[in-house]
């Protein structure tokens, strides 16, 4: 059951403490920025976390191909102090059996010549995962931050490209219609055009699920060389867009081999937008209330 408690203003808050992410999707957040000698490692430990948390760091290192040196790096990448505390953290995967995949969806992948079924078990489990460890990932703390940041902003502008760029529309749609000035730019150039033109006080949200899409990375960079404050939205902690934001949510979703996880990465995306305009709406209660009703109206002769 969960606890819940008072702020210092008056607000009731759940006091239990946050559920860490899973060891998987941990590892699949830094992933991109590992050399090919830590990916082994990687997928060593993915595979099997039951097995890594028996073995030592020499078994570890052969099993992967690699040096003792090299796994220190890998837990190091993780945010650990070295073997011993990864031996400890698998060892708590493998108890909660956190990752361990439906035999029927065999790790999250779809093989060649899979039925139907197959393919239904094997995006409904890439979907559903993408969501809970996005929960048990985002930082509360930094979504408050967030959550202050666009309620107070002058101007708010929010990037993204491809199907990331679908994801913005959405923020910036939600975030409009409780009465805030939100502009998406789908188009690179007129994106920095926009971002060219904020200053303090205004927010730039950036997404991108590999956060490296440059036109999203660079366009965040002019917005805050200009003074503004800088979100992103990213499934990768240690990508390029990070070192151009003040603020980074992350998200936790699967890539398969055809791709499932792709919409799993928007499904992932679009949670943490719910629950930032959620957020921004409550702060905003009464001015929030009165432009969903207004715009409610507006629209009521539109539906059939």
């Amino acid at each position: 059951m969960t606890a819940v408690g008072a702020d210092t203003y008056g607000r009731f808050v759940s006091t239990q403490r946050q559920s860490p992410a899973s060891l998987s999707a941990i590892i699949n957040g830094v992933l991109p920025s590992l050399t090919a000698a830590e990916a082994r490692v990687a997928q060593v430990v993915i595979k099997d976390p039951a097995a890594v948390a028996e073995l030592t760091i020499t078994a570890l290192a052969e099993a992967a191909s690699t040096s003792e040196a090299t796994v220190i790096r890998f837990c190091r990448a993780l945010g650990m102090r070295g073997h011993r505390q990864l031996r400890l953290r698998a060892a708590q995967a493998a108890a909660a059996g956190e990752d361990a995949p439906d035999k029927q969806v065999a790790g999250g992948d779809i093989p060649v010549g899979a039925d139907m079924r197959r393919v239904i078990d094997t995006v409904a489990y890439a979907d559903s995962h993408a969501v809970a460890d996005t929960a048990k990932s985002l930082d509360a703390d930094v979504c408050d931050e967030v959550v202050a940041a666009l309620s107070a902003a002058g101007r708010i502008d929010v990037f993204g490209v491809g199907a990331s760029g679908f994801v913005a529309a959405d923020l910036a749609q939600k975030l409009h219609r409780i009465g805030l000035i939100v502009f998406c730019w789908p188009d690179v150039h007129a994106a920095l055009t926009g971002a060219a033109l904020l200053g303090p006080g205004d927010v730039a949200v950036g997404i991108s699920h590999s956060g490296a899409t440059s036109d999203v990375v660079d366009t965040l960079g002019v917005a805050r060389d200009g003074g503004a404050t800088t979100v992103c939205l990213t499934n990768h902690p240690r990508s390029p867009i990070t070192a151009v934001s003040d603020h980074v949510l992350t998200t936790a979703a699967r890539e398969t081999t055809f791709r499932s996880g792709a919409t799993a990465s928007r499904i992932a995306q679009l949670t943490v937008i719910d629950c930032l305009f959620v957020g921004v709406a409550a702060s905003r209660r009464v001015e929030a209330t009165n432009a969903l009703a207004t715009t409610a109206v507006a629209v009521a002769g539109r539906r059939t």
